[in-house]
């Protein structure tokens, strides 16, 4: 399966930073260090191209010359530096990358990725432009597919893309998430599933099935974007629902087995987590990689 990386654009965040940078290098090398058949490589940025057809001229040219208020900056969490810039175009490129070779290949996957929360016009909670929808756009426009459904079981909504979507029947929106969870003003996916604090195992996974059924089935997709974050773990600081690891990767081994039952390839972005242990972020994202593996090696959504 292959890879990719960009966690050596680190952003220079302040001291005490509740955003755990260091997740994504701890889980490369782990990903490197184990027996999963991988081919790991350093994206190329999003171009300009790629990125306008998502996001607005005047957002993307203020985010690259330096020009955010301190209002735009604090909503999205990060202070602007060129760092930022780097990392969140190459971050794009990632998920570019990875949609193309899924395609080929039947997955790939992005080690980072899954800033679901940017829209057109202004970044939100950690992101900056928005991967998965320059991803979806990037296909279309190449002529690779027609349609395309996003399958994001991040904790929080995908508001950005939801709300960059709303009008566009080509690109399905399925997020499952904590109902008054962040944001807490929450757009219109084509299928939103919210869920109760303190919801577990048996009963996500209840609702997880039935929103793939009915999403698989009106999407009428040509390729999945899974957005995996890992942050609905029961030891997730930003999480508030009471999934245990055994119950994350059985998640993912259900949006895996329903793509391959429909034989579509699959994307991968590791979007949120912020687990009081960062070891138990870094095992839930590797156990999505392990998953997603498998389904390469099985050649199930290769084109």
């Amino acid at each position: 399966m292959q890879i990719f990386y960009s966690d050596h654009f680190v952003l220079p965040l302040p001291p005490g930073h509740r955003f755990p940078m260091s997740k994504y290098a701890l889980l490369r090398e782990r990903v490197l260090a184990s027996d999963l058949a991988v081919r790991a490589h350093v994206p190329p940025a999003a171009t300009e191209t790629e990125i306008l057809r998502v996001h607005s001229a005047d957002w993307f040219e203020r985010v690259c010359a330096g020009r955010l208020t301190e209002a735009e900056e604090r909503l999205i969490g990060f202070p602007w530096s060129e760092e930022m810039v780097v990392r969140s175009l190459r971050s794009s490129g990632a998920t570019v990358a990875a949609a193309r070779v899924a395609l080929v290949e039947g997955t790939a996957a992005n080690l980072a990725g899954g800033t679901h929360h940017a829209f057109a016009d202004h970044g939100e909670g950690f992101c900056v432009f928005n991967d998965v929808a320059i991803a979806a756009r990037a296909m279309q426009a190449e002529g690779k597919v027609e349609r395309v459904l996003v399958i994001d079981c991040d904790v929080h909504q995908g508001n950005g893309t939801a709300s960059i979507f709303a009008d566009d029947p080509s690109v399905y929106t399925f997020s499952i998430h904590g109902e008054r969870n962040y944001p807490f003003r929450k757009a219109r996916s084509s299928l939103d599933i919210g869920l109760a604090d303190g919801t577990g195992d048996a009963q996500y996974l209840g609702a997880l099935a039935d929103g793939l059924t009915c999403a698989l089935r009106e999407a009428d997709a040509e390729l999945v974007l899974y957005v995996a974050g890992a942050d609905a773990y029961e030891g997730d600081r930003l999480g508030r629902l009471s999934l245990s690891l055994q119950g994350l990767l059985a998640r993912d081994r259900l949006v895996f087995d329903a793509c391959a039952a429909k034989r579509l390839p699959v994307a991968v972005v590791m979007a949120g987590g912020y687990a009081r242990a960062i070891e138990d972020t870094v095992a839930i994202h590797f156990h999505t990689l392990e998953t997603a593996a498998w389904y390469c090696h099985a050649g199930v959504g290769a084109g």
